[in-house]
């Protein structure tokens, strides 16, 4: 799934949210099959694939992975591939219904957040030991997996690197790319915010700022830079109250005190194509988005890795095969799921629609990094993590969402934002 910020889709989650946690609640879905997390790898069959495989993919219509299935289809001539399009507003509801239903199609593109929520709702094959964890970056990996079994296969990944105008941060005297470490990229900001209403006439603030809904993407990797985490798999226990958060909280809260971000619900891509802001971070999609819809840009921004304090970290998200329990012809899906992620075939579907391949020998045989902007997402890629593999990942999103907002606001302390996270998740808990 394409992490975005955009507020509209809130509410669906929400709903999705309480949905999925009745189901789970009353054990609907595949309860009479083993477990979720100690299911046995899925079995394929020698040979071509046969038969009809009914897929689900999300957003619009995908006419680059319907021609990757022709592909398939010529390699498999006794298999037909049926895609349709899920509207991603829809998808989680949809998903889940189908699961409690027992009527899924055999597999499914599946936002990264939600793998671990449908997984112990019985929904997926485990994945075939003929799909090697090693042959993808260990974060996206990681989000196939629900305690300790991979469920699926990476197959969009997705990160965030910072964006910045160099016709902007050229004036502010600064050579290249912004520094590479906390310090020295916040005195950076400081240099570009001096030039304000100057040098640079339009710029209000030298960085953007995502507040509200999904804020949690670019304030969690804060903790992991700090050698820490909010959340210890092997006691289960929230860790909000550590150290290594408060310093997170601090850091983030910093850049809107000292007047280097707007605190409002701006619009980062827009106050970045109209020169109103400086630098911002964001995934893949909006360079993307710039070539299509700004084209007075190109030359005029590059992007770098995010910077960190202690070590780098980053985000690992978008979105994962999965082949469902139900699934009338799963032998014939797992082979479709290995077919489009092979290397050769993660190149040509990234090259395609600007998406991020989950492999690293995608992006070599792709020769992907020859696009100067894409070298920093490849960095990230290396270094990022999944969130916390527990049913109930949403709703502690969300509460963070809340409380960043707060602190952002100046309507609650580092402190007191580390207690009610640290209380509302221990009483929210892991979920099933």
């Amino acid at each position: 799934m394409r992490i975005t910020t955009r507020h509209a889709v809130r509410t669906v989650q929400t709903l999705c949210v309480t949905v999925t946690a009745a189901l789970v609640a009353t054990g609907c879905g595949r309860s009479e099959d083993s477990g979720p997390g100690d299911d046995a790898p899925a079995k394929l069959g020698a040979g071509k694939a046969k038969g009809t495989v009914v897929m689900w993919s999300m957003g619009d219509p995908d006419e680059n992975l319907k021609d990757l299935a022709k592909k398939f289809e010529q390699e498999n001539p006794d298999a037909t591939v049926k895609i349709t399009a899920v509207p991603w507003d829809a998808a989680h509801d949809k998903l889940t219904t189908a699961v409690a239903g027992g009527n899924t199609p055999d597999m499914s593109l599946v936002g990264t957040t939600w793998m671990a929520e449908m997984a112990a709702m019985n929904a997926f094959q485990a994945t075939p030991e003929s799909i090697k964890s090693s042959d993808f970056y260990p974060g996206q990996w990681d989000t196939t997996k629900y305690k300790n079994t991979s469920y699926g296969v990476p197959f969009i990944a997705d990160t965030q690197a910072v964006y910045y105008r160099t016709d902007i941060t050229t004036k502010a005297g600064i050579k290249g790319a912004l520094a590479g470490d906390r310090a020295g990229y916040l005195k950076d900001l400081k240099a570009i915010q001096a030039t304000a209403g100057k040098q640079n006439p339009k710029v209000r603030h030298a960085s953007g700022l995502v507040m509200g809904f999904n804020s949690w993407i670019f304030w969690v990797p804060m903790v992991w830079q700090q050698g820490g985490d909010i959340h210890d798999a092997r006691t289960g226990k929230f860790t909000f109250d550590s150290p290594e958060v408060a310093k997170a909280l601090e850091y983030y809260a910093s850049v809107p005190k000292d007047g280097l971000a707007p605190t409002d619900r701006s619009d980062n891509v827009q106050g970045f194509r109209d020169g109103l802001i400086a630098v911002y971070q964001e995934g893949a999609w909006a360079g993307g988005s710039f070539h299509k819809d700004a084209p007075e840009l190109d030359g005029k921004w590059k992007t770098m890795p995010v910077p960190y304090s202690e070590q780098p970290a980053g985000f690992a998200g978008g979105s994962d095969l999965a082949v469902f329990k139900d699934a009338k012809n799963p032998d014939a899906a797992w082979k479709f799921a290995q077919f489009l992620t092979e290397p050769a075939n993660l190149a040509a579907y990234a090259k395609a629609t600007g998406s991020l391949p989950p492999s690293p020998e995608a992006w070599s045989v792709g020769k992907l990094t020859e696009d100067e902007n894409m070298k920093a997402f490849a960095e990230q890629l290396e270094v990022s993590k999944a969130p916390p593999a527990i049913t109930t990942w949403q709703q502690i999103a969300d509460a963070i969402d809340s409380e960043l907002e707060k602190l952002i606001l100046g309507k609650a302390t580092v402190a007191e934002v580390q207690k009610t996270l640290q209380s509302k998740a221990t009483s929210i808990g892991t979920g099933r």
